[in-house]
C-alpha cells in the first residue's frame, strides 16, 4: 500500500507527503492584504509536517470576499503573498492558494458592493439581497480567476485551488435551488456547469504547467434542491475531460443553508449568536437549530459519497472531513485517493503530522467542537489550543 509519508507528484510538483492542509479562512489580513500573523500562521502549518498547505480565502474581486477584511489579490498583495510563500517553502513544504469569488456568500454590507449570484436571493448575514449576475460579470469573474492565478504564480505559490464548493460563485451557479436562471447558464447541468468549466479552462490557460492547478468541488450541497452526487460526478467527469486539472479535492455543504454539512460534530449556536450584533444575534438564538445543524462526527465521513468519485474518475482526488490520524490515512489511500486533506485537528495541533510520521498511533486532540468555526469572524484559532 501507499504510504502516507512517502513523495508524492501533484501535476509540475513533488511533495514531500500525501498531507495537505486545507483551507480555513484565517481572518488576518487586514485591508486586505497578507499580515505577519498570516504568514506565521501558514510556516507553523508546514513546519508541523505537511506537504501543502493552502491559503483561504484568497478572493479574484473585491466584491468576491465574504467580508472586507478578507485578502483580495491584486498587485498591492503580491510583496506579502512573496513573503509568505518564501517562509512556507524555508520549511519544505509547497503553498497553494485558493482562489475564488464568494458569489451569493460575499457580504455586501461589508464590502460596500452588492454580492453577485446567479440569481437575486436573501442573504442572512449581510441583511441584503444578491445581484443577478450579467453575462458580463460572469466574463469579468471568468478573467479575474485567471488573472488571480496568474498572480499567485509571481508570488511564488506552487498550486491554486479553485473555489467550486460550498455554494460560492461557481458552486452557485451548480446548484439547481439558487440557480433560477432561463439563459445559457440555468436550466440543465451542462448550463449550470458552464461557469465552473470556464473557470477551471481560464486558470490553467493562464498558468499553464508551471504551477498545480487543483479544484474544490462540492459533491452534496446537503440541503433538499441543491446540487447531488449524481450531478455532481457528472461535472467531475467534464472538470477531468476538459478543464487540465491536476487533482479534486471533494467537498459538501452550503456556506448559505447549511454549512454543518461538512463540519460534523458539535453544533455551537450561542457561539456564533456572541459574534453577531442584534438583531441576527437573537434570530440564531431563536432559530439557529435550523440552520447550524448538528451532524454527528465519525472518521472519514464524506468517504462513503467520495468512493462514487473515486469509482467514477481516474485523475487524482484528495479526501477531506474526519481525517485525523495515520489509521484514516491509511484507509483514504487504501481505497484509491491520492492525498488527505485536514483542518480542524491542524487548528489545535499544527504540528500534528510530524508527530503522527514519529508515531503512527499518535492520536488527535481536536474533540470536533466546532468552537473554531465562530473564530473566523474575528482570528481563526482552536479555543482550547495551549500555545
Amino acid at each position: 500500500m501507499t504510504d502516507v509519508f512517502e513523495p508524492a507528484r501533484l501535476g509540475p510538483l513533488t511533495l514531500r507527503n500525501r498531507t495537505i492542509k486545507a483551507a480555513t479562512f484565517e481572518h488576518m489580513a487586514p485591508g486586505a492584504l497578507v499580515s505577519d500573523e498570516l504568514i506565521e500562521f501558514h510556516r507553523r502549518h508546514a513546519a508541523g509536517g505537511v506537504a501543502m498547505t493552502t491559503v483561504a480565502y484568497c478572493a479574484v474581486a473585491p466584491e468576491g470576499r465574504t467580508e472586507a477584511d478578507q485578502l483580495w489579490m491584486r498587485p498591492e498583495a503580491l510583496p506579502g503573498l512573496r513573503r509568505l510563500t518564501d517562509a512556507v517553502h524555508a520549511e519544505g513544504a509547497a503553498a497553494s492558494a485558493q482562489i475564488g469569488h464568494a458569489g451569493p456568500v460575499a457580504n455586501g454590507r461589508s464590502n460596500r458592493t452588492p454580492s453577485l449570484g446567479p440569481s437575486r436571493m436573501f442573504n442572512m448575514q449581510s441583511l441584503r439581497f444578491t445581484r443577478e449576475a450579467t453575462p458580463a460579470d460572469i466574463e469579468r469573474v471568468t478573467a479575474a480567476h485567471a488573472d488571480a492565478a496568474g498572480l499567485a504564480v509571481e508570488a511564488g505559490f506552487d498550486a491554486v485551488e479553485i473555489h467550486l464548493g460550498h455554494n460560492y460563485f461557481a458552486s452557485a451557479f451548480l446548484s439547481p435551488r439558487i440557480n433560477k436562471r432561463t439563459d445559457e447558464y440555468g436550466g440543465s447541468l451542462t448550463n449550470r456547469a458552464r461557469v465552473a468549466l470556464r473557470v477551471a479552462r481560464a486558470v490553467r490557460e493562464r498558468v499553464g504547467d508551471r504551477i498545480a492547478v487543483l479544484a474544490k468541488l462540492n459533491m452534496d450541497d446537503g440541503v433538499g434542491g441543491g446540487l447531488r452526487p449524481d450531478e455532481s460526478v457528472q461535472v467531475a467527469r467534464w472538470l477531468e475531460a476538459d478543464a487540465g486539472l491536476d487533482a479534486l479535492e471533494l467537498t459538501a455543504g452550503s456556506s448559505l443553508l447549511n454549512p454543518m454539512y461538512l463540519f460534523r460534530g458539535d453544533a455551537p449556536i450561542d457561539d456564533f449568536a456572541a459574534v453577531f450584533p442584534q438583531p441576527q444575534r437573537l434570530g440564531i438564538k431563536m432559530v439557529g437549530a435550523r440552520f447550524i445543524r448538528n451532524y454527528p462526527y465519525e472518521p472519514a465521513y464524506l468517504l462513503p459519497t467520495a468512493r462514487r468519485f473515486r469509482e467514477a474518475l481516474g485523475m487524482p482526488l484528495i479526501l477531506l472531513g474526519g481525517v485525523t490520524d495515520r489509521a484514516t490515512m491509511d484507509l483514504a489511500l487504501s481505497e484509491g485517493f491520492e492525498f488527505v486533506a485536514m483542518a480542524r485537528a491542524l487548528l489545535r495541533e499544527p504540528d500534528l503530522i510530524n508527530r503522527i510520521q514519529a508515531e503512527p498511533g499518535t492520536p488527535s486532540l481536536c474533540i470536533h467542537c466546532n468552537k473554531c468555526m465562530p473564530t473566523t469572524f474575528s482570528r481563526t484559532h482552536c479555543v482550547y489550543a495551549t500555545d
